[in-house]
């Protein structure tokens, strides 16, 4: 077990205990377990998932950065939500418009930043489809 908090400027997200943690990085996934060798990585856009005793939790974050050391991980997330709390309608709203701004293509237009809304709204969106779809599985009779 390795301790885990996840922070972000409004609230600790998580304290718990888990397993291992999984996280989207500027060089791809990292997954990462007791014992892990000390790291500092900028977080991308993506999930975060923790795995602890056969259970899995999702979350979706929006960037930030992670730091393991010997005492555990710490992730200090720009925004973080469980999956299940995913405002799936309004995400759609915001990739939406970041993509009719990115097509438009005004001039007043910060590509960068219409940019890293995508990428966020894209990011939250993976994110409670997978727990929708890991949601219907166990509700679901084995064949």
């Amino acid at each position: 077990m390795i301790h885990l908090e996840v922070l972000t400027a409004e609230s600790s997200v998580v304290s718990t205990d888990v397993d291992s943690v999984v996280a989207t990085t500027m060089d791809g996934q990292v997954g990462i377990l007791h014992g892990h060798v000390p790291l500092v990585t900028v977080l991308q856009p993506g999930e975060l998932v923790l795995r602890t005793g056969g259970e899995e939790a999702y979350l979706a974050v929006s960037g930030g950065f992670l730091q393991v050391t010997p005492q555990g991980i710490i992730v200090l997330a720009d925004a973080c939500e469980y999956a299940e709390e995913i405002d799936v309608e309004r995400a759609e709203a915001a990739k939406r418009r970041a993509e009719q701004m990115l097509e438009a293509g005004a001039p007043e237009t910060d590509e960068a930043a219409v940019e890293a809304a995508l990428r966020r709204s894209v990011a939250r969106l993976r994110v409670a489809d997978k727990y929708r779809v890991k949601a219907r599985r166990r509700v679901l009779p084995a064949p």
